[in-house]
Formats: structure tokens, sequence, C-alpha cells
């Protein structure tokens, strides 16, 4: 598909989690720089939060606070003009969520464990029509081994948080069909979409033993997923890193679609936004840019937004 995108900001510190604002700004993380940013419509940023860790992942709550999944840090290179992450602090702990008011910069840690495990990496977030909010930890990596992660569901008041599914290989997207009655997971490694359908809050049907969810494709080569956002019509864009562009997959089994990228490998997020909801954000985290397409088709209101 022939997209044209339009930068409307550079120098980001590894940006990601990108949300599309009432008042036409996007609020989104710099993972490097460690701090919550938001880019007015003329390109101009605003530092929010300084949050430490790596900020990762961000979404609006029912009640106008970002919430944040902090993956804890990484190590970091850069190479080829291209700013990547490659591994683990040592000053590394754990990963938590946090929430942000956006109006001040104050913010709070909900959580950083579930059943006395601490959290990993936590990565992307959505929340529900009921208020609660799913999110990814794609585990950490360190020379000698990597996590095994999991999708949890909690309570935005800190109350409750609930391993939903696990193991899985670096989930790194997650989002919610139009109906809100299934959760799409994108893994990082694989390369794979898998989508659960929900019985209840936080709770998914069973699914056979011979698979560990609804396999929705494999993208081919070497191709790794980052975040992503669902369209109006279910349709699933997921980022796709090293191709460097969005993958668009279908959830009936048909072709996967691709919209090219501005020449950086590190393609991590898309969100929509605007009056039709047809205004993508896509962030271009290697190179420290955000840019701006008219997407073909609209993208899915989120449950909540400011």
């Amino acid at each position: 598909m022939d997209v044209k995108l339009t930068r409307v900001c550079e120098g980001l510190d590894f940006p990601e989690g990108p949300i599309a604002m009432d008042d036409g700004s996007i609020i989104l993380v710099e993972i490097r720089g460690q701090r919550l940013t938001r880019v007015l419509p003329d390109g101009r940023k605003v530092v929010i939060a300084e949050l430490g860790g790596g900020p990762n992942g961000a979404a609006v709550g029912p009640d106008g606070m970002i919430y944040v999944c902090n993956n804890g840090g990484f190590i970091w290179t850069e190479g080829d003009e291209i700013t990547r992450p490659i591994g683990t602090p040592d000053a590394y702990v754990s990963g938590s969520i946090q929430r942000v008011d956006p109006a001040t910069g104050a913010f709070e840690t909900l959580y950083d464990a579930c059943d006395g495990q601490p959290l990993r990496g936590p990565n992307d977030i959505v929340f529900d029509r009921e208020g609660g909010f799913y999110f990814t930890d794609l585990g950490k990596t360190t020379p000698e081994y990597v996590h095994h992660g999991a999708f949890y569901y909690a309570l935005p008041d800190g109350s409750r948080i609930t391993r939903v599914h696990a193991p899985m290989i670096t989930p790194n997207g997650i989002g919610l069909s139009p109906d809100d009655k299934t959760v799409h997971v994108a893994e990082t490694r694989t390369g794979r979409v898998w989508s659960y359908d929900l019985l209840a809050p936080g709770k998914i049907a069973p699914h056979p033993y011979t698979m560990p969810g609804r396999l929705l494709t494999t993208l081919p080569d070497y191709q790794l997923l980052d975040s992503l956002a669902v369209q109006a019509n279910g349709a699933i864009c997921v980022a796709t890193l090293m191709r460097g562009g969005i993958s668009i997959v279908p959830v009936d089994g048909g072709p996967v679609r691709y919209v090219a990228g501005p020449g950086d490998p590190y393609i991590t997020n898309i969100c929509f936004g605007g009056p039709d909801m047809c205004d993508a954000w896509i962030t271009a985290s290697g190179t420290g840019c955000l840019y701006h397409a008219r997407w073909p088709e609209a993208g899915l209101r989120l449950n909540f937004n400011a």
C-alpha cells in the first residue's frame, strides 16, 4: 500500500507509545530519554514527566491519567545513525506500571509484581470498556537468558493484577477487537500475531493444548513485531521491525498488507486519531522521529482518551 508519511518531529530519544490526544497533540514516551513527552501539532516538544527506567507503552485511563508500561531500562548502542536497545543494564531492578498526571507530571507506581513475581519488562497497554487494562510483559534479555513473557489484566486503582496467559515468547503489542471480545497479542521474536477470546475481563477462553492461542499470522523472513493498533474494521496494524513499516493483519485469514516506512528499521508504533480516525501517527524510534499519515482506513476509537 502506498501511504505518504510526513515528519512531524525529530530529536526524540527512542520514541514509542504514541497517544493521539483530543487537542491535536501526541503524548508519547522516550524510552532512552526515560520521559513522557507531549508533541504539539507544530512539532514542539514539552516534557510531562521524567519517569526513569524505560517508559514504553502508554494509554489514557478512565480517569484521564496516562498509564505507562515501564520496562525498567535497556543498554543502548548506536550505529549507522540508528539507536537501538541491546540488553539489560546492571542498574535494572524490575519493570512496573506507572500512573502519570499529564497536567502536573506527578506520577506513582501502581504495580511492580504479580503474585510475588516481579514484572520484567512491561511493554504495551490497552484499556477495555470496563476501565481495566491489559498489558504485555516482554521479559528481559541478557547474554545468557531470555525471560518468558506474559500478558496481564489489572485495575487502574492499583487493587488487582492477574496474569492472563503465560508463557509467551517476547509478547509486545496488544489490542482489543472493536467489540471488546477478543484480545490480540504480537510476539516480537516469532513474528506472530495471536488472538484470544475473552469470557470476561481478564479471563480468556480455553484453547487447544497444541496451540498457545489462535494464530492469525506468522510473518516470513526476519520480520520482528512491535506494538499494534486496531482498525475500525477489526484489522490489526502491527509495527514491523527490520522491514521497517506497518503490517496490516486481517482477522479472517486473508493476505497481510504492508505500508512501507521512511527507511528506519525500528518502526515501533502506530496510533489513530482525528475527527474521522484516519489520522495515523507512527514512531520511527531508531532515528528519533514521529511521522503523520492519512491512513486509508479508519482506526478504532479507543475506549478512553483526553
